[in-house]
């Protein structure tokens, strides 16, 4: 009798020598042999050369339609012309400072110009930092110290966010996260209004409210818009900062972001990925009352009792600058968005298509250029027909069978795609070749995974 799953695995093992060659090597001087959690892989994780437009290349030699394009950040694709001759000019003036630089102010005006509902602009080195920062100016405008945060929505690695994020969601996603931290958090589930009025209702310690508006973990849990809507008005009377977290959804679902997309404006918006080119970079952006505790003022009290502080080496990189200088006009008419948005959905409808026709147990859902992957949904009692609101969030975060997962991803690479274990994103560099092949691709890999009893 064939062991489970051997298929996948020995052919993948057999037609990716250096890869697995490499992540040994990479476990002797690197902690866990990886730099980034999500790109744990069994058995091991391909190693990639280069990259190009919809494509890369990994060091076997093997040509992968690209999904992952930078974790969602190249929505114009691997090596846009214009970025790419942007960052190479830049090369030639310096790559750090360690001053303020002209290229900060025009990337602050272009930030501005696609998110017009904001004052100011405060640069960050990434995502995580972002969210912090927009966690410590809300605390400081309000005087209160809770924070509000959803189940299974996402905001970076630092403590405060390092609750809520997978079942059970009480507990922190990872060791070392101190209590205090984690006490300052309520947590509240998702889409229900009833819950959120039951813990907010009452209370005169929440700063802030943070969440995912495109939905929960890049939209695995999707967002109720009446409740977004709620949301704004009940944080606008109680004097409570409303955070966006746009780290993903920001310049994607429209050129101002999920906010511009659904007409709902936060008092803070977090934003990197997009936001810099591919390059490092994030920022907060906000309105003037909140934005301005981090300016300077000749009052001495002010600036060592009252000011928020901020530090950070790379913000405002002068690379990403000229990155993200280069990259946001590109995207201000919505033409890239729009080709990324049918793109997305060609790929759902033919996932989708694949799936019905092999009788297999999994679903394709998503909004915009996302696609998002549940396999075995009836299988775990999950109906992805239901409405929005009603989707059990434990379950949609729980993604049980892991194992199911990893093999789908390995079978998927070894018919020429890489798409991430739980949603993938798309560029307007996928071509309708693109597309149509990957349906192929989800079609021939689905059916390796039935023949060994893995869905």
């Amino acid at each position: 009798m064939k062991q489970r799953g051997a298929s996948i695995y020995e052919q993948f093992c057999r037609t990716h020598p250096r890869s697995e060659a490499l992540f040994r090597q990479a476990k002797t001087v690197i902690a866990g042999g990886l730099t980034h959690d999500i790109r744990h892989l069994h058995p091991f994780p391909i190693y990639v050369d280069r990259a190009n437009a919809s494509r890369k290349w990994d060091v076997d030699g093997h040509e992968l339609i690209d999904y992952w394009v930078g974790h969602g950040a190249l929505i114009l694709g691997h090596g846009h012309p214009i970025v790419q001759q942007a960052i190479a000019r830049q090369l030639d003036r310096g790559t750090h400072y360690g001053a303020c630089h002209e290229l900060e102010v025009r990337w602050a005006e272009q930030v501005l110009k696609l998110i017009p509902w904001a004052d100011r602009v405060r640069f960050v080195g990434s995502g995580t930092e972002a969210t912090l920062l927009a966690i410590r100016l809300a605390r400081a405008a309000t005087g209160r110290s809770k924070l509000i945060k959803f189940e299974g929505h996402f905001h970076g690695w630092h403590d405060y966010a390092a609750v809520a994020i997978r079942p059970p969601f009480e507990r922190p996603v990872s060791a070392g996260v101190p209590h205090g931290a984690v006490a300052d958090i309520l947590i509240c589930p998702p889409n229900d209004w009833d819950a959120f009025m039951n813990l907010a209702s009452d209370r005169d310690d929440i700063a802030g409210v943070i969440l995912e508006p495109a939905g929960g973990s890049c939209g695995t849990i999707p967002a109720d818009h009446d409740f977004l809507k709620r949301l704004r008005e009940f944080t606008r009377t109680q004097g409570v900062v409303l955070i966006f977290d746009e780290v993903i959804s920001g310049f994607r679902l429209a050129p101002g972001g999920a906010a511009q997309r659904y007409g709902i404006y936060p008092d803070l918006t977090t934003l990197a990925k997009i936001l810099a080119g591919g390059l490092p970079g994030g920022a907060v952006v906000g309105s003037a009352p909140i934005m301005d505790q981090l300016v300077f003022r000749d009052d001495q009290t002010w600036n060592r009792e009252e000011r928020v502080w901020h530090a950070g080496t790379f913000n405002a990189n002068p690379l990403s600058a000229a990155a993200g200088v280069a990259t946001l006009p590109l995207l201000a008419d919505g033409q890239v968005q729009s080709v990324a948005d049918r793109a997305g959905q060609a790929l759902r409808n033919g996932v989708t298509e694949v799936i019905k026709t092999l009788g297999v147990d999994a679903a394709v859902y998503g909004e915009s250029s996302i696609v998002n992957l549940f396999l075995q949904p009836h299988r775990h009692g999950l109906a992805l027909d239901q409405p929005d609101s009603t989707l059990d969030h434990h379950l949609l975060m729980d993604h049980p069978n892991q194992e199911a997962y990893h093999r789908l991803r390995c079978a998927l690479i070894l018919h020429g795609v890489d798409f991430p274990l739980f949603h993938g994103w798309i560029s307007a560099a996928h071509s309708d070749e693109d597309i149509e092949k990957t349906i192929r691709a989800f079609e021939a890999a689905l059916r390796l995974m039935r023949d060994d009893d893995a869905l």
